[in-house]
């Protein structure tokens, strides 16, 4: 869990990121008002999660969504005198969603990357997490070195406009890939035989594990990769 001294410090980099740069004199920057200005007159911070990436965003049974991530976004919303809604879409439209004003910011189980940071801008990295797979085959799940897995033999399956995603591509180019729109449908396919793994976050393989103790699913350990998960948030206009 964040410390307090933690949460306020991501509080204070994301109002700064939101809040964009303002002239120091008073020049159009100011007096056009920012983004920040906006978000704290309306009184909510639209947040946009998938909703499906336990035990950061995922569902109870009731529909509330809960989680690390939301209880994160809650937090900085708090401290930012706010409330937190939540936009829920896939992941996949989740950065368009952000570009097109739909939400003031995404936490959603998000790597922060060159090409995306291309795109948006980032707070944090406020956790550190890595890519994995789940599957039924425990001789997949013990493979030591991962590149064996490049085989025409294979099909892996992984979240659309994912790093995983990008992971398959460049790491099995040779096997057969299917995208989903969520983690779920994700690991049916690979309960069904449709696909030999799902390539995903390592906390959602093992959950995935965890949720099904019949099923003899197996998580690879340690995850392939490092990733930082950051809050991504509309770039700030540029002055001066």
């Amino acid at each position: 869990m964040l410390t307090s001294i933690a949460r306020a410090l991501l509080a204070l980099g994301l109002a700064l990121a939101l809040g964009g740069c303002q002239s120091v004199l008073g020049g159009p920057a100011a007096q056009s008002g920012t983004r920040l200005q906006d978000i704290i007159e309306s009184g909510a911070l639209r947040v946009g999660v998938s909703a499906d990436l336990p035990p950061l965003n995922m569902k109870a049974k009731d529909g509330k969504i809960i989680g690390f991530e939301i209880d994160l976004i809650e937090s900085l919303a708090n401290a930012m005198g706010l409330e937190a809604v939540l936009v829920e879409k896939p992941f996949s439209s989740l950065l368009g969603a952000l570009e097109a004003g739909d939400v003031d910011v995404v936490i959603s189980g998000m790597t922060m990357t060159p090409e995306r940071n291309a795109r948006v801008a980032f707070a944090g990295p406020y956790f550190i997490s890595g890519t994995s797979l789940v599957t039924k085959s425990e001789e997949i799940a013990s493979t030591r070195n991962i590149r064996d897995l490049n085989a025409p033999g294979h099909t892996f399956a992984a979240l659309a406009s994912s790093t995983s995603e990008q992971f398959v591509r460049d790491v099995f180019p040779e096997a057969a890939y299917v995208a989903t729109e969520d983690y779920d449908s994700g690991v049916q396919l690979v309960l069904d035989g449709k696909a030999d793994a799902l390539v995903a976050d390592f906390l959602v393989c093992n959950v995935a594990v965890w949720r099904r103790p019949e099923a003899d699913l197996y998580a690879m350990r340690p995850p392939f990769t490092v990733e930082p998960l950051g809050i991504a948030l509309r770039p700030t206009r540029r002055c001066c």
